[in-house]
């Protein structure tokens, strides 16, 4: 008998006589082993972190210890809203836990249809469709949008949701340098004029906080005949006049053709949305498979997405404290000798950035043990192979935990040796 027909012949009964190389499981060895490494250090496990108690938008009980939290992204703090947790439980009680189905089928409830009513007038759109999570409209509106023989021409510092999108669907990719505007331009300028081209661009960027020259962008895409999507999903709520994003921000409300949002950030809750003015923007429901075939999202959920939303369209005092905050946070950080990711506080994401995993780990593990959580991350999920601890600020948080986590940032700065 040969190799390969033992190896045919190889059954469960006989498990030392399966080769390793067979194992599927085998190619997350290095993750399993550098992840134990790092436990075997007597850290906390950085991406296993269980909140025992939620006591606010801005503090949770971890490890049996009250901690600030700067390491979610509800940026505009409405989570424990008292009209958007009511909506949710009339919601249950009318409507019951699930919907047992998808959009196209029998999942489309009264609320569903609210809460896309809800995007048209928060954004002054005609069309608005809500997918089950954020990550499933980039990865529907993308693969969707742009078929065989066009072009998706993205960010190199895109997120996954968009490299994914891109996956799943059959056009072909083209990736310029992180937000750079003459790359964008001699790249488009490359491509054939015939063939559909989709130009997708983030209003901020989740790691370092930075913002798109949007403006210079949807030009460039304009003059080159591309269509423009642009996620905004970490601006909404508090970029613009009315919080609708980088986009409003740089005014270029009618020039942007799709605008791709998440509820998981400042709607407080889950789902995703895209919203546009094109005519034909209807038809997508009937062609996009991540809208198809998957379940519609609970009528608690959309209920409380739509208190949130339009409660967001007036929340200007909201709006306004956030920045305060941001300022306050990157102001003090960079006083005290900590290298940011942004030179100005751009957004609502501070990045403090760090040499290596070591000292991140140990800055990250000495805010914890003081009682702040913050976001540990690393390659791949950051540009260039950089570690950073991601700080996101809500409007909920005062004054005085701001200051809190600026002696907190400063103790555990000079306790790891990151600060002299």
């Amino acid at each position: 008998m040969t190799e390969a027909t033992a190896a045919a012949h190889q059954t469960p009964e006989h498990p030392e006589r399966v080769a390793p190389e067979t194992d599927l499981m085998s190619k997350f060895d290095r993750l399993i082993a550098e992840r134990q490494a790092l436990l075997d250090s007597g850290v906390t496990d950085p991406f296993a972190i269980v909140m025992e108690q939620v006591k606010s938008p801005t503090e949770a009980v971890i490890a049996g210890k009250d901690t600030i939290l700067l390491g979610t992204y509800n940026y505009m703090g409405m989570t424990f809203d008292p009209d958007v947790i009511q909506a949710g439980k009339d919601a249950l009680d009318q409507f019951g836990s699930g919907t047992n189905g998808s959009r196209m089928l029998n999942g489309t409830f009264r609320d569903h249809m609210a809460v896309e009513q809800a995007l048209r007038d928060f954004y002054g759109m005609s069309g608005a469709i809500v997918f089950s999570t954020g990550y499933m409209a980039n990865l529907g509106m993308i693969s969707t949008l742009a078929g065989k023989g066009e072009y998706v021409i993205l960010d190199a510092d895109s997120h996954a949701s968009i490299y994914d999108g891109c996956a799943q669907g059959n056009a072909e990719i083209v990736r310029f340098r992180h937000n750079s505007v003459e790359d964008l331009d001699k790249r488009l300028g490359r491509l054939p004029k015939e063939p559909g081209k989709l130009v997708v661009l983030e209003g901020v960027y989740s790691m370092l906080g930075d913002i798109a020259p949007l403006k210079e962008m949807v030009a460039v895409a304009k003059k080159h005949g591309a269509m423009v999507l642009v996620d905004e999903a970490h601006s909404m709520g508090f970029f613009g006049p009315n919080g609708r994003g980088v986009y409003e921000d740089q005014g270029l409300e009618g020039q942007v053709d799709f605008v791709v949002g998440t509820f998981s950030k400042s709607v407080g809750t889950v789902g995703g949305f895209c919203v546009s003015n094109h005519p034909k923007f209807e038809a997508i429901r009937l062609a996009c498979r991540p809208y198809i075939f998957t379940a519609s999202l609970p009528p608690s959920v959309v209920a409380t997405a739509e208190a949130s939303i339009r409660k967001l369209m007036h929340a200007h005092n909201k709006r306004q404290h956030l920045w305060e905050n941001a300022k306050r946070l990157h102001g003090g950080l960079t006083q005290m000798g900590f290298r940011l990711g942004t030179e100005k506080p751009d957004s609502a994401i501070i990045a403090v950035m760090l040499d290596d995993q070591e000292q991140a780990v140990a800055m990250w593990q000495a805010l914890l043990d003081n009682g702040l959580y913050v976001n540990m991350a690393r390659p791949p999920a950051t540009p260039a192979g950089t570690y950073l601890l991601r700080c996101s600020l809500c409007a909920e948080h005062s004054a005085d935990q701001i200051d809190r986590v600026l002696a907190m940032f400063q103790a555990a700065g000079k306790a790891t040796g990151v600060l002299s």
